[in-house]
């Protein structure tokens, strides 16, 4: 077990971060806390936890979702001018089946 604190670089202005950068002849609020021995210390330590991996279906979703953020919107101005010339002349029926099944996977 190692007896270095590594809450100090954390808190820079606790007691044990201050006792450490007094005894390192470094500075507390300042960018030089650290000496070049302690600095590598820190990044072999720490290398192999600052890894991450994005799974390839993360990935996909990201690409699908790009493209279709940049997709063209769907014209439907000719469908929603039939469908009011049918309705204005009575002549729209409705299709219970394909309504029914809307609700029901809207539902569950």
């Amino acid at each position: 077990m190692s007896s270095i604190d590594t809450r100090s670089a954390f808190f820079p202005k606790s007691r044990s971060a201050q006792t450490e950068s007094a005894k390192a002849g470094g500075q507390v609020g300042g960018a030089n806390r650290n000496t070049t021995e302690r600095a590598s210390e820190i990044m072999n330590r720490t290398s192999g936890d600052a890894n991450v991996s994005i799974g390839d279906g993360v990935k996909d979703f990201s690409r699908i979702k790009k493209a279709a953020m940049n997709a063209p919107e769907p014209d439907n101005s000719e469908k929603i001018a039939r469908l009011k010339a049918q309705i204005a002349a009575g002549t729209y029926e409705v299709d219970y089946d394909g309504l029914a099944d809307k609700i029901l996977t809207s539902e569950f």
